[in-house]
């Protein structure tokens, strides 16, 4: 199927509280965002029309916005508002929704304190980044050279552009060995994440998936552990090194993207579709649904 680039799509994007058509939603070459990385961001699904999860992925891009100095000149219930009239404008009843919020062109030095900021919302038929197939029978990823950053020189509580520079180089480098992603280690050598997703492990009918502190808490990750929890599923958030990945018996990646998707195999290691993640998923998409 042909993939239409984003500036020939059609439609309408919500940008700084106005519906703006689609090819002129524009920006300034010579904006914060773009030349330090000064912009936030949320990833979005709808399903049957509705915005699964929106008031969090509010919430969190106004803490994210807050936490760099970007002026977010709308309240949240405006925002959540726009999000649900685009979803009706667009006429998508299953389709990805991104928020950005960034700081414009007052400043061009890595100071941009009192510039002026911006805000847009934008939705597109729904995608994935693996295959059919893929979802379905397994992917295959491998353990990056990249690390991700020491969260004492890095946020990683929030959703900023910056952040995901190191993760699109390890997606490349897998994308180029053979494999459909990269799991990532942090700066100790315990594993961490996929290139945009979080991981979970299964071992004796219990989910162990590496704790907080070097990378973002998804919102997929905290449903992926409630609907264990009323499964009567143990999870374990603990440190994992790559020589635990023996004695697991089966993997998924989870995100907004992603869903829930079963790894069949790690580097050499190899695992079994395992029937604890095929139920989370059947569960998963029964709840958004």
């Amino acid at each position: 199927m042909e993939v239409i680039p984003f500036d020939k799509r059609d439609g309408y994007i919500w940008y700084d509280g106005q519906f703006v058509e689609w090819h002129k939603a524009n920006i300034h070459i010579l904006n914060h965002g773009l030349q330090y990385g000064s912009c936030v961001f949320e990833g979005e699904r709808i399903y049957n029309s509705k915005i699964f999860k929106s008031e969090e992925h509010t919430k969190r891009i106004f803490q994210s916005a807050d936490f760099l100095d970007i002026s977010v000149n709308f309240k949240e219930e405006e925002v959540n508002k726009a999000k649900q009239e685009l979803v009706q404008k667009q006429g998508f009843s299953n389709a990805y929704m991104k928020m950005f919020a960034w700081k414009g062109c007052d400043k061009m030095t890595v100071e941009s304190v009192g510039g002026r900021s911006h805000f847009a919302i934008a939705l597109w038929k729904i995608h994935s980044d693996y295959s059919i197939e893929s979802r379905k029978n397994g992917i295959k990823i491998c353990t990056s050279n990249w690390r991700r950053p020491d969260p004492r020189s890095f946020p990683v509580h929030i959703k900023f552009s910056g952040a995901y520079v190191v993760n699109t180089l390890a997606k490349h480098d897998a994308i180029k060995k053979g494999y459909d992603d990269a799991m990532m280690l942090d700066c100790n050598n315990n594993i961490a994440e996929g290139s945009a997703s979080n991981i979970f492990f299964i071992k004796n009918n219990m989910l162990h998936t590496p704790a907080p502190g070097g990378f973002l808490d998804g919102i997929t990750r905290r449903t992926i552990i409630d609907i264990a929890k009323k499964r009567g599923i143990k999870t374990i958030e603990r440190q994992i090194q790559v020589e635990d990945l023996e004695f697991f018996e089966g993997a998924f990646l989870t995100g907004t993207s992603v869903e829930v998707t079963p790894i069949i195999q790690i580097d050499q290691k190899k695992f079994t579709l395992h029937k604890i993640a095929q139920m989370l998923s059947d569960d998963y998409h029964s709840l958004v649904r």
